[in-house]
Formats: C-alpha cells, structure tokens, sequence
C-alpha cells in the first residue's frame, strides 16, 4: 500500500492510540477521516490533522458502525483503509464480573469491528486493507481479565478467517497485537481494577511499526519479548 494519499477512516481517533496512529499517518501523507463518539473531542482532532473530515459512531451500535465507513467512504470517494483502534476492559475474576459486562466487552471489543470491517469489505476495492488492534491476551489469556481476553481472542480468530476469505479479493487484513501499552487504557476500565502490570511501552513505536507494516502490505505485528514490535508478511 501506498501510504502517501492513502484514504484511511481511523475509528477511535480520538483515544491516545488512535490519535498518535491518525498523526503518524497524516505524517507519511495519508488522507484520513477521523471516527469518534464525541464530537467535541472529534472537532479538536480535525483541528490538528487540518481539518479531516469527521464522522460519530458508537461502539454499542453496530449500525452507526457500518454509517461511518459509509460517509467515510463518501467524504473520501473511497477508502484504502479502515483501522480500529477503540475498544474496553474489564477487570476481575471470571465469577465475579457479570453478564452484562461480559456482553459489553464483547460487543465494544469484537461486534463493533467485525460491524465496520463487514461494511468495509463490502466497498473496498483490490490492494486495499483493514487494519484492527487486538492485544497480547488474545494469545496469552491473562488471570482476572478472562472476558478482555476472550474478546480480543475472537476478534483475532475472526480477523484470521476474513483474511482467508479477502485474499482472493486483493484485500489485506493487518491484525496488530501489542503488549502492553502505556496510555491510560488499564485506569478505565468498565468495572475492576488492573492487576499489576510491566511498565507500558511507548504507542509512538507501535503506530509507527504499524504504517510500515501497512506499507508492507503485512498480516501481523506483534511485540517480542523485548518489547520491539516485529511485521510478519504472513500471519501464522
């Protein structure tokens, strides 16, 4: 992928990821359509990236989900890429968090991108990609996080079978699986509090490991032990 005048939509741009993403992307030329569910948080972001255009949605909607790609799509004639980069936690032991917060996590964390990745693919056209953040849990569980863990589990085992089934259309599909990463996520969670956790890593180096991989046209990113993020062209 060409990232210079690339048509990005970012869902969670206004979020400290998806904000130094949407930079680091506008940095190497792209055109980006910035998504949020605040719109005052949404015009401070358009600010900064010169006035992009913007679009509302809501993560407990899938709905408003595939209208944002839609009037992403509209505001752009197209799109090359759609990322999410938005999502939620919830701390506690598998006994203790309820239903209901369990069927929060797994709509934020895994219905509402499937919701703008399905209206994505649905208009995107050859060589293009959809980017999605899951996380180290989604390969190594973690103690008092089961529901996060899970979620982002089945948003990677989902993306894996998309990617199979895009290939024949010429569309990527970039799973991004960071360790953890200092900005904030862990202090707002919906219920609970974090367990202790290693020092977070920097989200410049992950956003900026991300629009090379992007570029390169990968399948994964993920953190080695020593905290560099490494591209792999192909998914295992």
């Amino acid at each position: 992928m060409e990232i210079n005048g690339a048509r990005v939509l970012v869902a969670g741009a206004t979020g400290v990821l998806g904000g130094a993403l949407t930079a680091e992307l506008v940095r190497h030329g792209a055109r980006p359509v910035l998504a949020g569910r605040d719109r005052a948080r949404l015009a401070r972001a358009a600010e900064v990236c010169q006035g992009a255009p913007t679009v509302l949605f809501d993560a407990y909607a899938p709905d408003s989900c595939a209208r944002a790609v839609a009037c992403a799509a509209d505001a752009l004639c197209g799109l090359d890429a759609v990322v999410t980069a938005f999502g939620t936690v919830a701390f506690g032991g598998a006994a203790v968090v309820g239903d209901e917060v369990a069927e929060h996590v797994m709509a934020v964390n895994v219905l509402a991108p499937a919701a703008f990745f399905r209206a994505a693919l649905a208009t995107m056209e050859p060589g293009s990609m959809i980017v999605a953040f899951t996380g180290v849990v989604a390969e190594r569980p973690q103690a008092g996080m089961a529901d996060y863990s899970a979620s982002k589990a089945a948003l990677s085992a989902w993306l894996g079978a998309v990617r199979r089934e895009a290939r024949t259309a010429g569309i990527r599909v970039l799973e991004v699986r960071p360790g953890h990463l200092d900005t904030g996520f862990a202090d707002r969670a919906v219920v609970g509090t974090a367990p202790p956790l290693p020092a977070g890593g920097d989200p410049r180096d992950v956003v900026g490991a991300v629009v090379e991989a992007m570029a390169a046209d990968a399948e994964l990113l993920r953190t080695a032990p020593d905290g560099t993020p490494v591209v792999e062209r192909r998914a295992r």
